[in-house]
This record gives structure tokens, C-alpha cells and sequence, in this order.
């Protein structure tokens, strides 16, 4: 089901002692690139692609950061930066997508037991930057999605999904007690994103 079918209002964000998630804008690009090119080595891992090259500009980051305003503003997909508390630094992302989202129609999905793709309401996706992840950012920030999603969104089901690639993540997120449920192979990428609920 496409997000512009969901009858729900979308939350504005998340405020807790150590972020803040609010609606990412352009007036993020020099912010959120700092933090983009700090991690590129794992987000390449991550995305599963070349990106972000090391040549990667601010003008290019405002770039995709008009079309993820822009989707945010149509309800196609939902990103929120991730802030320290007095918004001066972009301590990571966090990104909703559709269940139907082009690159999940394009993939080759497969249960690990029984669940059906269709029953979920949302994915989601979620990086920290690099030097945030040894104090533990990355889990304190999935500690709060959690809650956040299942009483202010009101998703029945969701997944939160990451790259066998990206070990560090996934280690983190069975740790959480998530149980794998499918794996998703895109065309023409090496590694298998892994959907956890």
C-alpha cells in the first residue's frame, strides 16, 4: 500500500536527551553532507553502490536533499535527520519507505518463514554517523524508533531492513532481539538487504 493511502498524520518527529528527528530540508545540505562523508566508507556498504564518492559536493547532497523534501511533501517516502539536541550537528538519518517503493518491486524478496511482504505497512532504514557508533548512538536510536513508530505512526507491521554488508548494523539490530523475516536480493548489487521485525 502506497503512504498516500494510509489514513494517518505524520508525526513532525522524535525529541529524546540525546537527538532530535525532525523532517529533513535543504537547509540540511552542509550539515548532513559533513556526516555523509565522514561515514562513506560504510554507506557504500550500506546503499550498495559507489555513493557517496569521494568527490561528492554540498551542491550534489542539496540535490538529493530537494528530492527527499520533495517526496516527503507528496507522502512517497519519509526522511528525518537525526540532530544532537541543539541542531548543530546531523548525527545520521532515518528513512520510511513504502512496501510497493520501485526498488522493492524490482528485487527479489523471500520469506524466512511464513510472513507475507504484503502485511507490512512500512520499512525502515537507519544509519549513524561513523564516530557516533561506539558510544552507542546507533542502538539508542533504534531504542526510540521503535515505540515512536508503533504509537505515533501507527504502522500494525513494519521491518527495519539493512545490508549484510554492513555487519556492525546487523550485529546491532539482533542484539535488539529483532528476528529476521526476509531476505532482498536488488538486481545487479553483491550483497542481500536483510528486513528484521
Amino acid at each position: 500500500m502506497p503512504f498516500t493511502d494510509l489514513q494517518i498524520d505524520i508525526p513532525q518527529g522524535l525529541s529524546t536527551d540525546e537527538f532530535v528527528l525532525r523532517p529533513i530540508t535543504t537547509g540540511d545540505a552542509e550539515m548532513d553532507y559533513e556526516a555523509v562523508m565522514e561515514s562513506r566508507d560504510y554507506l557504500r556498504k550500506w546503499e550498495q553502490s559507489t555513493w557517496p564518492e569521494d568527490d561528492f559536493t554540498v551542491a550534489a547532497n542539496l540535490k538529493d536533499l530537494q528530492e527527499l523534501e520533495r517526496r516527503h511533501s507528496a507522502q512517497q517516502a519519509f526522511t528525518y535527520t537525526v540532530v544532537d539536541p541543539p541542531g548543530t550537528r546531523c548525527l545520521g538519518c532515518v528513512y520510511f519507505m513504502a512496501p510497493n517503493a520501485g526498488m522493492f518491486t524490482k528485487s527479489e524478496i523471500t520469506p524466512v518463514r511464513s510472513e507475507q511482504w504484503e502485511d507490512y505497512e512500512a520499512m525502515v532504514y537507519f544509519w549513524v554517523r561513523k564516530s557516533h557508533l561506539a558510544s552507542g548512538t546507533d542502538r539508542a536510536l533504534l531504542d526510540s524508533l521503535r515505540p515512536w513508530i508503533d504509537l505515533e505512526w501507527k504502522f500494525q507491521r513494519r521491518l527495519f531492513i539493512t545490508n549484510e554488508q554492513f555487519t556492525q548494523q546487523v550485529d546491532m539490530i539482533e542484539r535488539a532481539g529483532l528476528q529476521l523475516r526476509f531476505t532482498i536480493k536488488e538486481p545487479d548489487n553483491p550483497g542481500t538487504y536483510l528486513a528484521y521485525e
